[in-house]
């Protein structure tokens, strides 16, 4: 008798030992999720707070490109103070943004427009002639690197109006559905605006070495063919823009951009005077180009608080009123 009972309190002793250790285990992931779901809320609070310090940045540009525009709006420079990186430290963390001249670069969405083809006469008969936007691509690309072949150049181009524009007729060297369907992963042409830069990538001919060069000359203003290009905000470094739009030769343009007067033209025709540019003879088109006031900015902005970082572009228009409005944002930092 005492031995069956002996064995009994062994098993029992078993049991508790086992319901022990069940507990001690739940007790143990619970605590652990206790401590991921602390862990994932403190992190959102910091992605959040992140994210509305960038937003705060981004209501100061809005303001300051509205007093920019009230005070210098007519000749717009790099000497001026918008173009300065602003700088805010904060407990935690900072940030920081800097504003860029969206109209100091070449806006892909101004090669969607009608195709011209015509002859020397006028007439729809003879070599054909492409569009002067067309040509000044052309001459942006030589710019970029002079080795790229010329046939490849002339597939470029031609193959981003095709990419641009809303048919499905192939130009020159141009390709549209059939060929990118062809590719070991399909796609199809956007046969609209682009919305980023980056889209580049996809239109036939790109090639990758010198991709990225060409990427740091070019922007998109979202649904806009616009081509205005403040001649007072194109840098140094990136000459090539002012080359490929006039058909002057890099060095002459790099000598314009270096010596505007206080660092900046006060009017377009200041520009048209130089005489590298009056022997140019530039048509009416080409004169139509160049300006000294911006419509669009983009605003980088980085902020850090704790242990988040969070990313965000912002692309400003101002209408003719001086309304300054956010029409673009690229997140990131999430």
């Amino acid at each position: 008798m005492n031995q069956f009972k002996s064995k009994q309190q062994g098993v029992a002793l078993i049991i508790v030992l086992l319901i022990v250790a069940m507990v001690s285990v739940m007790a143990t992931e619970m605590g652990s999720r206790l401590q991921l779901q602390i862990k994932r809320a403190s992190n959102i609070k910091e992605n959040t707070q992140a994210y509305w310090y960038a937003m705060g940045a981004e209501q100061y540009a809005r303001k300051s490109i509205k007093q920019l525009m009230q005070l210098d709006g007519d000749v717009i420079h790099l000497e001026q103070q918008w173009n300065q990186e602003f700088a805010y430290p904060i407990e935690g963390g900072g940030i920081q943004a800097q504003l860029f001249d969206m109209q100091s670069c070449f806006n892909l969405n101004a090669l969607r427009e009608p195709k011209v083809v015509s002859g020397s006469d006028g007439s729809t008969s003879g070599e054909p002639l492409l569009p002067e936007r067309m040509l000044a691509f052309e001459r942006l690309l030589q710019n970029v690197n002079p080795a790229i072949p010329s046939y490849n150049v002339d597939m470029l181009r031609d193959s981003l109006v095709d990419w641009l524009d809303e048919n499905d007729s192939p130009t020159g060297f141009g390709v549209e559905d059939s060929e990118y369907e062809s590719l070991q992963f399909p796609y199809v042409a956007a046969n609209n605006y682009m919305i980023h830069k980056s889209e580049l990538r996809l239109v036939n001919g790109v090639e990758v070495s010198w991709l990225n060069a060409l990427l740091k000359l070019v922007c998109v203003l979202p649904n806009d063919s616009l081509f205005s290009i403040n001649i007072n905000t194109v840098s140094e470094e990136n000459a090539a823009i002012i080359a490929a739009a006039t058909g002057l030769s890099l060095p002459e343009a790099e000598s314009i951009l270096a010596n505007r007067s206080s660092g900046a033209f006060q009017t377009t025709q200041d520009f048209l005077n130089d005489p590298s540019i009056v022997a140019l003879k530039l048509k009416n088109e080409q004169i139509e180009w160049f300006d000294v006031k911006t419509s669009y900015f983009i605003l980088h902005t980085k902020t850090k608080y704790n242990e988040s970082t969070f990313a965000m572009q912002t692309l400003f228009k101002v209408d003719s009123s001086n309304n300054v409005n956010a029409i673009r944002r690229d997140l990131s930092g999430f």
